[in-house]
């Protein structure tokens, strides 16, 4: 009888095991998401709240295939090697079916690299550099946010139009400013190739020293600057250059600088006049962008950032790709993301199939003060698909495989 029952009970357990795995594809969709969560609260708050209205919205349809999605997030202290450490982590014990995110470029390309290695899909969300798309392209890489040669070329349009002709300068120290200095200075001397290079400065990304940089600059005699900065740094070198009176009677370009994240730290002592990109969302009068703001401030009691749209439109993308796959393949992933269409707050985009670089734009438009902040006026939004590479110069530049 024991022998029996021992067998019995075996028996039943094979049975259940073997359907573990048919129970397992009916739970929910997993997407490991990575980020600079402590290091850039700024930014990836807000993403984390476009992260979470994205997915309860498609949860509230109906989820993707029928099923929830979940997006599990881990946190890489700013450093690549940390975030390569925590997509592993969820690829092999939360089992996600693709990896998203990244803020700094070196950690985006990171994240390439292994999605490249691991043969995993990954979709970026805010690492600008060109390379990832381009020099250091892969097949399972895709990148949501207009990047350093679309925003720069954005820009150098409005610079082009200015009568400065000696330009300098001012960018961090890494993959991110370096990639939007060298773009912009090609760009915009096609453009102008009566301009001087007068001069650059480069201090390290978070720990800028000021003083020495504006002095450095203002000893250039430059007409024109192009800052790259962001953040703490940003406010930093606004405010020195504001007492030192760096910007008087200069044009500045500058990436980001329209972004809240950025902007509204800088409060009454945003500089007047700087051509930027940026995030005007008090302005924005378009149904699909109105829709997006009620609800995030329905939901938040808040206005979004930039970072809130990076995250809803990087949820929603990857929603998209999914649900046209039909599957959580990785290489149905990749033949569904290519070419597909997906919406966003500022309007409808496309992930590209010769690069996976998409469509989403920028607005460009110019800083001042009113009622005691920054903020931006005389803003466009530029399509993104109007200002990138074509494909035969693409070709030149992208590996294959």
């Amino acid at each position: 009888m024991n022998t029996r029952r021992v067998l019995l009970t075996t028996l039943a357990l094979g049975a259940a095991a073997a359907t573990w795995p048919a129970l397992a594809q009916q739970g929910e969709i997993k997407i490991g998401e990575v980020n600079s969560y402590s290091g850039l609260p700024a930014f990836t708050e807000p993403y984390r709240k476009g992260i979470q209205l994205a997915v309860e919205e498609i949860n509230a349809k109906g989820g993707v295939l029928g099923r929830k999605l979940n997006v599990i997030t881990k946190d890489d202290g700013g450093k690549p090697a940390d975030a390569v450490t925590a997509a592993n982590e969820l690829v092999s014990r939360e089992e996600v079916v693709m990896i998203a995110g990244g803020f700094f470029s070196n950690i985006g390309l990171a994240l390439a690299d292994y999605a490249k290695q691991k043969k995993m899909f990954y979709l970026a969300g805010e690492p600008l550099t060109d390379a990832m798309v381009w020099s250091g392209g892969n097949r399972y890489t895709f990148r949501l946010r207009p990047s350093n040669y679309m925003q720069a070329a954005m820009l150098a349009e409005e610079a082009a139009k200015l009568p400065a002709k000696r330009w300098a300068t001012i960018a961090p120290n890494y993959e991110y400013g370096q990639s939007a200095v060298k773009v912009f200075k090609e760009i915009l001397s096609k453009k102008r190739p009566d301009i001087e290079w007068v001069g650059e400065q480069w201090p390290p990304q978070g720990k800028i020293d000021a003083g020495p940089v504006i002095q450095a600059v203002a000893a250039m005699r430059p007409e024109a600057i192009l800052n790259v900065t962001f953040g703490p740094d940003l406010v930093k070198l606004v405010r020195e250059g504001n007492t030192r009176g760096l910007f008087k009677d200069r044009a500045v370009v500058s990436f980001l600088t329209g972004e809240p994240e950025y902007l509204d730290p800088l409060k009454d002592e945003t500089p007047e006049g700087w051509i930027v990109t940026g995030y005007p969302w008090y302005g924005i009068q378009t149904d699909v962008h109105n829709a997006f703001y009620k609800a995030y401030q329905a939901k938040f009691s808040d206005y979004p950032r930039l970072g809130s749209v990076v995250g809803y439109s990087l949820v929603n993308a990857a929603a998209a790709i999914i649900a046209k796959a039909g599957s959580t393949d990785t290489e149905k992933l990749i033949a569904a993301a290519e070419g597909i269409s997906f919406s966003t707050p500022f309007g409808p985009s496309t992930f590209r199939a010769i690069d996976h670089q998409a469509t989403m734009g920028a607005y460009v438009g110019r800083t001042t003060v009113k009622d005691g902040k920054g903020v931006m006026v005389d803003f466009e939004y530029r399509d993104g698909a109007k200002f990138l590479p074509s494909d035969d110069e693409v070709k030149k530049m992208r590996p294959q495989g």
